[in-house]
């Protein structure tokens, strides 16, 4: 057996709790013969699963679905078992956060079924992996997301750096999904809230913490508990909260705002952000000590200008269930040419419009509106990273112009072979540029050869 579960039975008859039981045997069991012990039970103890028979007794019909709700909210993976075998029930049954369902009769194979099911949730064969859930043919890519899946049991921190819509989230749930833990996933983007709202977020709050905090909310700390908390963006979190956060990650206990009693929780950490860590790092933007707690392994996604071999099946994919789109030659070799800045996110909202649209058959023209806005909306917005706009609200334009000179000065010396009439010659500049960048760099002028 891999593990140990805790797992609730609720089920109104003695029988078929009985095989339930020879069917768990080596668990940890729980039973509840109505609904209001289930009700109980489910709110005292955080069960790993729950076995939810749907009548429990002639005058509790269809009772069971009133449990899935709560069960669902504590992340606890329900199952039905009834002898309803109805369209209409089990899909009420999904809709209120059923996780599994089966019809009463071969318990025997049927329950081991389910145990196996939770047990590998969503682990895939390495092909299915990139055929369904990260959709990529390149080798370097591949690679990369197969490392972070190994990793993906252990408790090491990840950190997932990629320009804007290269599948940072998409990966992280992956891993999560691969790691075997019994918690739910749980995501936050870090640069949509200010301060004190991403505390509360974070942390939970307690009815009148503040104005508006209108009853207790749980936390997304806590929330994460035994599973894996993703926190996106994590360049944009002021160095305050990062000291905060990074006080809970460490000591796994933390106080919602506006309690004295604290909470604790367990959860992995993987975290992600589209900017240079190395610049955050250095402008201060990124506390040292928080970086090196959350970047115990980095995976690195690159752009699709970089896999281009990726484009195509990427359509394919996102058109699957969609009105059926068919793109010619010339339309192909001009998604191909596309260098998509907006990445796999990009791809998607073309694929969403063009399936929206009248014609099957796509050609070029209808390509043209699409990519060229896309382009030129993605050019203004990246062409500075955030980095260097906190260097130049902190230091003034005009340092930050010359940092911004220095380092590319810097950099094609060195590309060069610190030759300086190249350098001259690929940044397009004048000699007294040149000089005055290295004069600042504390180049010796004198020494080195043009």
């Amino acid at each position: 057996m891999e593990q140990k579960l805790s797992v609730l039975v609720v089920d109104d008859d003695p029988l078929a709790r009985k095989v339930m039981e020879n069917h768990l045997q080596g668990h940890q069991l729980d039973f509840a013969p109505d609904k209001a012990t289930a009700l109980s039970k489910l709110k005292g103890k955080n069960h790993d699963l729950c076995f939810i028979d749907l009548d429990l007794g002639k005058s509790q019909p269809l009772a069971g679905l009133d449990l899935i709700p709560l069960a669902a909210s504590k992340g606890i993976y329900s199952v039905v078992m009834s002898g309803h075998d109805s369209d209409p029930v089990v899909e009420k049954a999904y809709a209120l956060g059923c996780r599994d369902f089966y019809v009463k009769g071969h318990e025997g194979s049927d329950v081991q079924a389910v145990l196996s099911r939770f047990l590998s949730r969503n682990r895939m064969s390495r092909e299915r992996i990139f055929q369904d859930r990260f959709i990529t043919e390149d080798k370097e890519t591949q690679k990369s997301i197969e490392n972070a899946l190994h990793y993906a049991p252990s408790e090491l921190p990840i950190l997932i750096l990629g320009p804007s819509g290269t599948g940072k989230t998409d990966l992280a749930r992956l891993i999560h999904d691969h790691s075997g833990r019994l918690g739910e996933f749980i995501s936050i983007n870090c640069s949509a809230y200010n301060d004190e709202l991403l505390e509360a977020e974070l942390f939970g709050f307690r009815k009148g913490a503040f104005t508006g905090a209108d009853e207790d909310r749980k936390g997304k700390l806590l929330l994460a508990d035994g599973g894996t908390l993703f926190l996106d963006e994590i360049g944009s979190m002021s160095p305050a909260m990062q000291a905060k956060l990074l006080k809970a990650i460490e000591e796994r206990v933390f106080y919602p705002l506006g309690s004295d009693e604290p909470e604790r929780a367990s959860f992995r950490i993987i975290s992600a952000t589209l900017e240079n860590v190395q610049e955050l790092v250095e402008s201060k933007a990124l506390r040292f000590d928080f970086f090196q707690r959350v970047h115990g392994l980095t995976i690195r996604l690159k752009p699709l200008s970089q896999r281009k071999d990726d484009i195509l099946p990427l359509l394919s994919f996102f058109n699957r269930e969609k009105r059926r789109l068919v793109f010619s030659p010339r339309a192909r070799e001009a998604l191909l040419g596309h260098d998509w800045p907006g990445n796999v996110r990009e791809i998607r909202r073309v694929v969403d419009i063009l399936s929206a649209g009248t014609k099957g058959i796509i050609e070029p023209e209808a390509l043209q509106p699409l990519l060229k806005s896309a382009h030129g909306e993605t050019k203004a917005r990246d062409f500075t990273t955030d980095a260097q706009y906190r260097f130049a609200l902190g230091h003034g334009l005009n340092q930050a112009l010359n940092s911004f000179i220095d380092s590319l000065v810097q950099r094609s010396l060195i590309e060069n072979g610190n030759r300086r009439n190249k350098t001259v010659k690929a940044l397009q500049i004048s000699t007294r540029v040149l000089y005055d960048s290295m004069k600042r760099s504390g180049a010796n002028i004198r020494k080195r050869a043009p």
